[in-house]
């Protein structure tokens, strides 16, 4: 009766893949680029967005056991790699947390003070109590989730999204003065020093996420043709929403009056003061919190379960496993919620608010890229491992194809990893030992920290600890 279920159609996959990986957040970084934004997106959608779909769909369709990515490492290359893989997606999603928390923050200065958003004390109260009230609400059990999931990403993301592109281009129609000179010299960017690549980091950041939705892919009438328009499509909106985002702030703002926290409230503001809207402001600035929020409730939990997938699987040690009576793992929460403490440090040993959101993000960025240099090999090894597994979707070209997918994102992706350790040349981060401490302990505390797990596990069985 299997077959009798109704399949998904290419709209709903292009939904989920817009929802998924669409994000206000990063478009101030990437406005940072001017018109040049078009030319690192470009490249970014080619040499890692394109392979991580096409990989992520071949992978999930193969497997479509609960636990998704670290299944697919496990089969490849084993447990201890698989956790590490599993720690990593989990690990960057805490450095990740202060972001989105810090973006909360502002839009809520903008109702009450803007001034407020330069201020680290208050950024750093603010992140604090949303987190820790968002870690609460989970424990208690996320009945509605999914529901409020959907209602704070249309409401909070989709439609401002759509707003700003909007304005954007009643602003350009109306022939007032623009911030970016649209021409070829522009839309090249000066690659010759490598501290203008940095902020390219956060761009292919934008863009990951399309693993989560590629689960879906097995449910579609005819994955081998359907999957792939469906990747195109997505492709093409988010890609054009988050240019034309970019573009509809650089265009308003120059540069050096950019900020990267509150960049995107800067120019609604703008907009709103030239065309009398300034009364939009409050109700805009709560739109952003509710999909905010929403999107921070959503990936706090959905991690954590893939954590304790692992933890199950006897990849750590058995008092984390803890589940409550809404069956929310509440250990890992827990430790989930101390790491973000002192991550948030940054806030204080960084010089402004907008450096320490940068350095936090560079972290972020840096251990996602690191989860798809395991992911990409694994799709190698997975087909030439197993061969006779039925695959709804392969990547087109055959083994060729397969191996010249994997290598451009497996590139990328080191790439990306070597390149986020330079500071940007667009952002002050003040001491540049402090930075790359800070930035390196992160990163080394991500890498390691599973390994000590680990052991601890291996430890507690051979003694039979319980």
């Amino acid at each position: 009766m299997n077959n009798l279920k109704k399949p998904l159609s290419i709209l709903s996959l292009v939904a989920i893949n817009v929802i998924a990986i669409d994000s206000l957040r990063g478009l101030p970084f990437s406005a940072e680029y001017g018109f040049s934004a078009v030319f690192y997106y470009l490249l970014a959608a080619i040499t890692f967005f394109i392979p991580v779909s096409l990989v992520s769909a071949e992978l999930a369709t193969a497997w479509p056991e609960t636990g998704g990515l670290y299944v697919w490492v496990r089969e490849a290359f084993g447990k201890d790699i698989a956790f590490l893989t599993i720690w990593l997606q989990w690990f960057y999603n805490i450095a990740w947390y202060p972001t989105i928390m810090s973006f909360i923050a502002v839009s809520i200065a903008y109702m009450i003070n803007p001034a407020l958003s330069h201020d680290k004390l208050y950024m750093l109260c603010v992140v604090m109590i949303v987190f820790w009230g968002c870690t609460w609400i989970n424990c208690m059990g996320m009945q509605i989730a999914s529901w409020v999931s959907n209602f704070s990403a249309v409401v909070g993301t989709i439609i401002p999204m759509l707003l700003i592109v909007l304005l954007g281009a009643i602003w350009m129609v109306e022939g007032k003065s623009i911030h970016v000179i649209f021409s070829a010299r522009t839309f090249f960017p000066n690659l010759k020093h490598i501290d203008n690549l940095v902020l390219f980091i956060t761009i292919l950041f934008s863009l990951v996420g399309m693993e989560m939705s590629a689960s879906h892919a097995r449910e579609v009438v005819n994955p081998q043709r359907d999957y792939p328009r469906a990747v195109y499509y997505s492709i093409l909106i988010i890609m054009a929403t988050l240019v034309l985002g970019s573009l509809a702030i650089s265009i308003v703002i120059p540069t050096h009056n950019l900020n990267i926290v509150s960049g995107l409230l800067q120019a609604f503001e703008l907009f709103f003061q030239k065309w009398n809207m300034m009364w939009f402001m409050p109700v805009l600035a709560i739109m952003l919190v509710l999909g905010a929020m929403g999107g921070a409730a959503a990936w706090m939990l959905g991690p954590s379960k893939g954590m304790l997938v692992a933890c199950q699987d006897g990849s750590l040690p058995p008092f984390l496993g803890k589940i409550s009576k809404n069956n929310t793992p509440v250990c890992i929460l827990l430790l989930q919620g101390a790491i973000f403490t002192v991550m948030c440090s940054a806030f204080i040993l960084m010089p402004t608010v907008s450096s320490g959101f940068w350095v936090l993000s560079d972290v972020t960025a840096i251990l996602a890229l690191l989860v798809y240099v395991a992911m990409f090999p694994a799709a190698i090894v997975l087909r030439y491992k197993f061969p006779d597994k039925v695959r709804s979707f392969k990547i087109p070209g055959g083994k060729i194809g397969l191996w010249l997918t994997c290598m451009l994102g497996l590139l990328t992706s080191i790439a990306g990893v070597i390149i986020g350790f330079f500071p940007p040349s667009q952002i002050p981060v003040g001491n540049l030992m402090t930075y790359e401490i800070i930035l390196s302990v992160g990163v080394i505390v991500g890498c390691l920290v599973p390994f000590l797990f680990i052991a601890l596990t291996r430890y507690t069985k051979g003694t039979g600890t319980k």
